[in-house]
């Protein structure tokens, strides 16, 4: 194998990155640019494309375990198949979702001070798409009448201790939702 040097001049940031890397891996320096120079030459594109925000949120979103991916598909199908005897969802299913609302009421009570900043999160998410939005009044469209449904409880139900009350009027397709002070 042939050896190529090359002398690289490291700013403080890279050379505490590089100093903290060799400390935690236990290999050479040279072995840890080597490494760093091929892995970035194989995701360049993603190294070079503006992520912006959603990449590092969505890191956070995962590897805290707090969030998982799903299928878009699966997610369909579990919001299809809950329902009860009498073709509403069942109501232990109800509970759980009401549950897990609440949870987040008291967790969105400090995080969003506007329905906006609540349905940039949700739509970042991919529950949901803002299409238009007037004054304080959002036109929001989901992907299934199932989402819809699931998705409108939600948002109702974990607003509760916001700063903010919203009001919902359902279409057809879409939903508009009011935030209302």
């Amino acid at each position: 194998m042939v050896t190529n040097r090359v002398t690289v001049s490291l700013d403080e940031d890279a050379q505490s990155a590089l100093d903290g890397l060799a400390g935690r891996t236990d290999k050479a320096q040279s072995e840890l640019v080597r490494e760093a120079l091929v892995f970035y030459a194989a995701n360049f594109e993603a190294a070079t494309t503006d992520a912006g925000p959603n990449l590092e949120a969505y890191h956070r979103m995962l590897s805290s375990g707090e969030h998982v991916l799903l299928d878009v598909d699966f997610l369909h199908t579990f919001l299809d198949y809950v329902e009860g005897d009498d073709g509403e969802p069942a109501p232990e299913f109800l509970d759980a979702v009401d549950r897990v609302a609440a949870f987040h009421a008291h967790e969105y009570r400090d995080r969003f001070e506007s329905l906006a900043e609540l349905l940039d999160w949700l739509s970042f998410c991919g529950f949901l798409t803002v299409r238009a939005s007037e004054g304080d009044t959002f036109h929001v469209v989901f992907p299934t009448e199932s989402v819809k449904w699931f998705m409108s409880r939600f948002i109702a139900l974990s607003t509760e201790q916001s700063p903010f009350d919203i009001e919902v009027e359902e279409g057809v397709s879409k939903v508009l939702l009011t935030e209302v002070r």
